[in-house]
């Protein structure tokens, strides 16, 4: 795999100046070319590979021959990430805690992701209606079951199909955004966007309907 040298924004000289020694020769080496860039690389991934294999055992619980290579593709997916937005660096923290952000993300998608892998995700438009049935005891109060009611009935007749799909998979299903997206074919960013308009519109129809306390 080739990695390019990304390219420097005009106010890098200024950024640098204003960073830790560590953290400015990690730029410098990794801005650099030949063998001091490609030392740094490796360096880089043997860091981001501590973290996400730590991570990917954390979350998994460890024990698992094939837990390693998931953390081996959560750093390699790291290392590209972190070469992309070199110029995203503002030495707000150190660049190595910057840096171990990106292997901790990668390794909690990989993750949530390979435990749903054997999973089905019901993509179902009706499924809505369970948030009535969750609540449906005996001693719940009058007020709760007006509620409930209310949020059904919002649920039905306020959102999209797509966006009851994408609410009940991920308030009631506990499926995770990554995972949903990738079961949908779309990106994280859409489905987060397809969930905050859902939860507003719901926000604004009970609201409308005297349930916004």
């Amino acid at each position: 795999m080739t990695l390019a040298v990304p390219s420097s924004s005009p106010d890098v000289a200024g950024t640098l100046a204003a960073l830790d020694p560590a953290s400015r020769a990690w730029l410098r080496r990794l801005r650099g070319t030949g063998a001091d860039r490609d030392g740094a690389i490796g360096e880089l991934h043997d860091l981001l590979m501590a973290a996400a294999r730590h991570e990917v055992h954390r979350r998994a619980g460890g024990g698992r021959a094939d837990l390693d290579d998931l953390a081996r593709q959560s750093a390699d997916d790291a290392l590209v990430a972190i070469l992309r937005k070199l110029d995203d660096f503002r030495g707000e923290s150190r660049f190595t805690t910057w840096a171990y952000k990106f292997a901790l993300l990668e390794a909690g998608v990989k993750t949530r992701r390979r435990a749903w892998q054997d999973r089905e995700v019901a993509l179902d438009t009706d499924a809505w209606s369970r948030i009535a049935d969750r609540g449906d005891t005996p001693d719940q109060d009058a007020e709760t079951r007006e509620l409930l009611g209310a949020i059904g009935t919002a649920i039905e007749y306020s959102l999209t199909p797509h966006q009851r799909r994408v609410l009940v998979a991920i308030t009631l299903d506990d499926v995770p955004i990554d995972v949903l997206a990738e079961r949908l074919g779309s990106t994280r960013g859409a489905v987060y966007k397809t969930l905050h308009d859902a939860r507003r519109t719901l926000r604004a129809e009970l609201a409308a309907g005297g349930h916004d306390r």
